[in-house]
């Protein structure tokens, strides 16, 4: 049985009257691929801060590999590292590609700047980007621009091996792209799944190559609350309603239409 890494007990999160996730269990395992899925507003991207430390539950325990966490992230340490992919990339745009990749380690650490030059080098080679460090932002396409965030979310610091990511949280990775560059984040996340060193991530997208191509578990968000559960090849053959509504694209069935 593969090891339990991050663990969601009773979580619920609501923003004003309205109940975004109501009383989740959701366990991430390490090694795991793992695709949160579901309609628009349902609570995939919440569940994606609650499990990183950036959103606080109103109610129920989070742990990491077995240590309960308290409070946000910058409240106490977790015992591995974790790291997020924006779905926008969140880069800053007054600084270089190498200053957004090595932000941490520039701010944070004694690390000289000729090494951290060379780490950054490093993973914008493991993105498929070289040579790019010194554009900024705004020189990048948009697939460019994702793909730097990813490096700078898998940036290692040497100084301090324990804080180094172990698990990826990707917030629709593919949104916004178009089906050639998609297929490029797809590679990507799976060759940094089985060479980068993150060997556990999870996935919220509504794009359904992105789902097949990246997965190997599958989570159903619906109303706060987890409907189905079940390997990537069991979408294929579940009869669950929502399931099958949500993959078929077809508006009659459980999943109300908004507006």
């Amino acid at each position: 049985m593969a090891e339990p890494l991050i663990e969601l007990k009773g979580v619920t999160r609501a923003f004003d009257d309205r109940v975004i996730l109501d009383s989740i269990d959701l366990t991430i395992y390490r090694g795991d691929a793992l695709a949160i899925i579901g309609p628009s507003g349902t609570g995939k991207s919440t569940t994606l801060r609650v499990i990183s430390g950036l959103d606080r539950p109103d109610a129920g325990e989070i742990y990491i590999q077995g240590q309960r966490r308290e409070g946000l992230v910058e409240d106490s340490k977790d015992p591995l590292g974790i790291t997020m992919v924006f779905q926008n990339s969140a880069l800053f745009d007054s600084l270089t590609v190498d200053e957004n990749v090595g932000f941490s380690l520039y701010q944070h650490s004694k690390i000289p700047r000729r090494k951290i030059r060379a780490l950054v080098e490093q993973k914008l080679e493991l993105v498929g980007l070289p040579g790019i460090r010194d554009l900024y932002p705004s020189a990048l396409s948009g697939g460019m621009r994702k793909r730097v965030s990813f490096a700078r979310a898998i940036m290692e610091n040497p100084e301090n091996p324990s804080s180094n990511p172990e698990v990826i949280l990707y917030d629709e990775p593919t949104a916004g792209l178009d089906p050639i560059a998609s297929t490029v984040i797809e590679d990507l996340i799976c060759n940094l799944h089985c060479e980068g060193g993150c060997s556990t991530y999870a996935i919220v997208t509504h794009q359904h190559s992105t789902i097949r191509r990246t997965a190997k578990r599958v989570v159903f968000i619906y109303h706060g609350k987890i409907q189905w559960e079940g390997t990537i090849d069991q979408i294929d053959t579940t009869d669950h309603p929502m399931v099958r509504q949500f993959f078929s694209g077809q508006i009659e069935g459980p999943i109300q239409v908004a507006g």
